[in-house]
């Protein structure tokens, strides 16, 4: 069970990583008007942005695995 769940969790990071450069409608309008940096400024808010809910979602789910490894024993 180990091996597969950290295949998922190297499956999903790789997922979210590309991902994580995408840009909405709006941001890609605006930045298309702009210079580089503004672009990657723009691109770096969006990754630093995206970063907390996927801690926040890693942190319940390592809760719920020490709760049900705390079960079993």
């Amino acid at each position: 069970m180990h091996k597969k769940s950290t295949y998922f969790f190297v499956l999903l990071f790789l997922i979210t990583f590309v991902k994580g450069w995408a840009q909405c409608a709006m941001c890609k309008a605006v930045v298309e008007n702009g210079d580089v940096s503004m672009a990657e400024g723009v691109n770096n808010g969006i990754t630093y942005l995206m970063v907390f809910p996927y801690l926040l979602i890693g942190a319940l789910f390592y809760v719920i695995y020490r709760y049900k490894k705390k079960d079993k024993n």
